[in-house]
């Protein structure tokens, strides 16, 4: 923890000097990190007002949390201390759309759902589909959070072309998200790159039995230049009396998209079903606030050896769902494991995924486990 403060007032105090009177305040049981409630809460309303808090906080020795939504608040690694949560919510707003170019400029505290709704009203769309429903721009952008989409568009990445952000006291600066891995500041806003609405979106899917039976469709669909936009595979809890689901995104122009969705339903076989409405559990995640939840990441070609790894770690089948067209996906362990048991599982599996150039990591868990496990760093997330 960071040295405390002889008092809390002169803090506050300079908070809402920086912020206003409505928008700095003690933190409460609602503004937890990873179970460590903060002591003060800033919501700076303008790119200097962040500045100046982040000044400030320099100046007093605060470790400083900027939360979003908070919708990932508590994924990845702790930190040592949580004395301010600088709210994003006030850094909203799209300005300098330009529908000809592509681009717009969004502030870190919009929520991507609003981004796209703005948007849409030109006929535009941001590439991106985070599985949090209420995520923020930055929010995402600091923890590389991607949905089914990532498979034709890529990471968060790839959809901006610039960020602008405050450093640890107070220096702004706009660089190129070369990897998206921002310091430890706040990030302000983002340029993205937006592009035309699909005229048509199909969904094509059969039912799966086995990790096996999902790679050899995987690889069966990527070899048929389809030009999918998603691929995603949904392969349920232990003890469930029905099959997972393999499902393929196909967008674009009526004729093209119909024809690339039946010919994908070919090759999915006689069981495969074609609509224009995504499954119920398409880009959501498979654990919640109680699981233990792990992001996989390994190449195309080993993730049902990385399934099946972690099948035999734990010693029972666990749900995953995710990208299965780039190898990228989430597991959850079984609730009631100790957390010796979760480092075991998480040793066996890691060690049969670094022979294969693969990741297991822990976005999410309960305190207890958090507290005794090697859960994602930042930089894990990407």
């Amino acid at each position: 923890m960071t040295t405390p403060l002889p008092s809390r007032e002169p803090v506050l105090r300079a908070l809402v000097e920086i912020c206003g009177p409505h928008f700095a305040r003690p933190g409460g049981p609602a503004d937890t990190v990873a179970g460590r409630q903060a002591r003060w809460v800033a919501a700076p309303g303008t790119d200097a007002a962040v500045a100046d808090t982040l000044q400030l906080a320099t100046a007093r020795n605060l470790a400083v949390v900027p939360r979003g939504s908070g919708t990932k608040i508590d994924w990845g690694w702790a930190p040592p201390g949580v004395d301010l949560i600088l709210d994003t919510a006030r850094l909203a707003g799209i300005w300098d759309h330009r529908p000809e170019a592509g681009t717009a400029q969004v502030g870190a505290g919009t929520p991507v759902r609003a981004v796209q709704r703005a948007l849409a009203l030109h006929g535009q769309r941001l590439a991106l589909d985070p599985p949090s429903a209420d995520a923020s721009l930055g929010g995402v952008l600091a923890t590389n959070e991607a949905g089914p989409l990532r498979h034709r568009y890529g990471p968060p990445s790839a959809q901006v072309s610039a960020v602008s952000y405050v450093l640890p006291g107070g220096a702004a600066v706009t660089a190129p998200p070369d990897d998206l891995r921002p310091p430890d500041g706040v990030i302000l806003a983002a340029t993205v790159r937006v592009q035309t609405i699909p005229d048509t979106r199909i969904y094509a899917g059969c039912p799966v039995w086995t990790p096996l039976q999902v790679h050899d469709l995987v690889a069966q669909i990527l070899a048929a230049d389809a030009d999918p936009s998603a691929i995603e595979v949904d392969l349920p809890a232990p003890g469930a009396d029905q099959p997972g689901t393999l499902v393929v995104l196909v967008e674009g122009g009526p004729v093209s998209a119909r024809q690339r969705a039946a010919r994908i339903a070919d090759l999915l076989g006689p069981s495969a079903t074609v609509s224009g409405t995504a499954p119920p559990w398409w880009g959501r995640y498979p654990f919640g606030p109680d699981d233990v939840a792990l992001r996989v990441t390994v190449p195309i070609a080993d993730l049902h050896a990385a399934v099946y790894a972690l099948r035999d770690a734990a010693g029972v089948a666990v749900p995953v769902r995710g990208s299965a067209g780039v190898g990228s996906v989430h597991a959850v362990l079984p609730r009631g494991l100790s957390p010796l048991r979760v480092e075991q599982i998480l040793d066996a599996a890691r060690s049969v995924l670094l022979a294969r150039g693969g990741r297991c990591v822990v976005v999410s868990a309960p305190p207890a486990i958090r507290a005794a496990v090697d859960v994602a760093s930042r930089d894990d997330l990407f």
